[in-house]
């Protein structure tokens, strides 16, 4: 019984000790453990399977998915960050710059502003293509400036001493191409409205024209759609033995907060596992000799959970499903070369 409970442990948790971290690879493969069936199973996959959304806002997505594999799990993440096309800043034409940022720079920065425009809207555009309303979007920034006439003479700030000497994402508009404005029920815009571009003095001036394209942020990490896309295994921990009294206050302090919680039972504090999912996994407790060999702690190998948070351009719930049909269309290709490769 000791020996099945300790092959279950290897198969379904990566145990964390004091010096080391055990169970780290999968070995729940076909043919590793006598008398178990670990061939891949369709129903047995579909019967495990689960996707609980825990929190979702705005811009940011936590979910917990059960029952893959970290290869799985890491290409939901890969593809998040660098498979899921938007639009960015490819062309900027300088018309005029007379600031003191270099053409060069402002250029990169502009290209890294974050554009609120559906890439499903637009085409891919490649070095040969002309720029049209199907595969360009077009801003112009055009800023100068000038000194406050209604300023007063002993003002500093140059907030009063100068107009539009901070030049903003908000002064970004969108040109229309073609007829984007009657076919399109969008109004393209920066995701932010203040995001500092540069600083001007009386007399300086900015005028340039930006060509936005569809893209990938394997091709430039201006591309990728999230901020951060991350997982991690779901958090276990176990009381290997009642702890009360002061030992249970100390053991509390040794977790983050929330998940330890110290109950009064009978006039005893006892401390109970509150909700390990918010452990950090610091492994503060193994500091302390009374209290190291009092708790195990374990991440679930099969449960990650997922945290995206979107850059803007689209809702975080939008870029899993986008993430979702660009791996579905890697499995369809591999499939077809594998038919392709059975033909010869």
């Amino acid at each position: 019984m000791a020996a099945s409970s300790s092959v279950e442990e290897m198969r379904s948790r990566v145990v964390l000790d004091e010096f080391g971290i055990r169970n780290v690879h999968t070995t729940d493969f076909p043919g590793n453990y006598s008398g178990c069936d670990d061939a891949w199973d369709k129903e047995k996959f579909k019967k495990n399977f689960k996707v609980d959304v825990i929190h979702m806002d705005e811009n940011t997505l936590e979910f917990d998915m059960v029952g893959i594999d970290a290869a799985i799990a890491n290409a939901f993440r890969r593809i998040l960050l660098a498979e899921v096309p938007t639009m960015a800043i490819e062309k900027v034409f300088v018309y005029n710059n007379t600031s003191i940022v270099q053409d060069e720079i402002l250029a990169h920065r502009l290209g890294l502003i974050p554009i609120c425009a559906d890439p499903r809207l637009f085409e891919y555009k490649s070095e040969e293509d002309e720029c049209d309303e199907i595969n360009t979007l077009q801003f112009q920034l055009k800023v100068k400036c000038s000194r406050n006439p209604q300023a007063a003479k002993e003002s500093s700030d140059p907030s009063e001493m100068y107009i539009n000497h901070k030049v903003y994402s908000k002064h970004m508009e969108w040109v229309p191409l073609g007829s984007q404005a009657d076919n399109m029920n969008a109004k393209f815009h920066p995701v932010h409205d203040d995001i500092l571009i540069a600083q001007l003095r009386p007399g300086q001036e900015i005028d340039v024209l930006m060509h936005c394209i569809k893209g990938i942020g394997k091709d430039h990490a201006k591309f990728s759609p999230v901020a951060t896309a991350s997982y991690r295994l779901l958090p276990e921990i176990t009381l290997l033995q009642p702890i009360e009294g002061e030992v249970a206050e100390r053991l509390k302090k040794c977790f983050s907060d929330g998940v330890i919680e110290v109950q009064e039972i009978k006039g005893k504090k006892v401390a109970r596992v509150a909700n390990a999912r918010l452990d950090t996994f610091s492994r503060e407790f193994f500091r302390h000799d009374d209290l190291k060999n009092l708790v195990r702690l374990a991440r679930v190998r099969d449960h990650y959970i997922f945290s995206v948070e979107s850059t803007g351009v689209l809702p975080p719930d939008v870029l899993m499903s986008e993430a979702i049909k660009v791996l579905i269309g890697k499995c369809q290709q591999f499939l077809e070369e594998l038919k392709f490769i059975q033909k010869k």
